[in-house]
């Protein structure tokens, strides 16, 4: 059996990201099968077991989700010219409050917050940022198989043929997409749910089948809903949510 290094399968294991990982190993953190793990780089046995300590366990319930219902208009990620990127918009003065509610901003809830997955600009709804890595690679992760519901507005017409193909049987940059769920909204708007998540994916699907997409708008990951989040607030994920 060949040893792997530990912040990978760290990572693997769904404990923390390998960025993680490698702070609480140079903090001290780590325990494999009982002893303590200070250097970068160690490698072990993927039977062996890891243990992270009360510091590390502590560190990691007070990592934040955040649930953005973006708008039309700013980008995901990376400012680009002339757009914000929606972290912009997570600021105290758009939290959205449920009732029974404890948490509220701070800033340090803004340090190492990234967004979980994208949503185009021209597209709105529900994007996920957090701190937490465990979340990331469950959103977003190489085997990840999280559903995400989308509304999508469309011109054009669309015979049964059209549909099941929107469904099954589409490839994008020369590979087959995953099985989709499609399926009428209403006359002129589609519910897509997908597993995948490639660039632009729903409205390069649409042109395929020569629809023009007019509106875009992500209503659920996993579990969790847009629900009444109004747009351009932010919302905590609450104790007891999980994707």
């Amino acid at each position: 059996m060949e040893k792997i290094r530990l912040s990978k399968l760290m990572s693997e294991q769904g404990i923390c990201s390998r960025r993680e990982a490698d702070r609480y190993i140079e903090l001290g953190w780590v325990f494999v099968d009982g002893e303590q793990i200070s250097e970068l780089g160690t490698k072990i046995y993927p039977t062996q077991k890891i243990k992270l300590n009360k510091a590390a366990q502590a560190q990691q319930t007070q990592l934040v989700t955040i649930l953005l219902n973006k708008p039309v208009g700013y980008v995901s990620g990376q400012p680009e010219p002339g757009y914000q990127p929606a972290v912009v918009l997570i600021k105290p003065e758009n939290q959205f409050i449920p009732k029974q509610s404890v948490k509220r901003f701070q800033p340090v809830h803004l340090r190492n917050l990234a967004p979980a997955g994208r949503l185009d600009i021209d597209s709105q709804g529900l994007l996920i940022f957090t701190q937490d890595g465990r979340i990331a690679k469950q959103l977003i992760g190489e085997n990840s198989t999280i559903e995400k519901e989308y509304l999508v507005r469309v011109e054009g017409a669309l015979p049964p043929a059209k549909l099941a193909l929107l469904n099954h049987g589409l490839s994008l940059d020369g590979q087959a997409l995953k099985s989709a769920q499609v399926s009428w909204q209403n006359q002129d708007q589609l519910r897509f749910i997908l597993q995948e998540g490639k660039k632009r994916q729903i409205r390069r699907m649409c042109e395929l089948v020569n629809l023009r997409v007019t509106g875009l708008k992500r209503v659920r990951i996993g579990k969790v809903k847009l629900g009444n989040l109004p747009e351009g607030q932010w919302r905590y994920l609450e104790d007891g949510e999980v994707f």
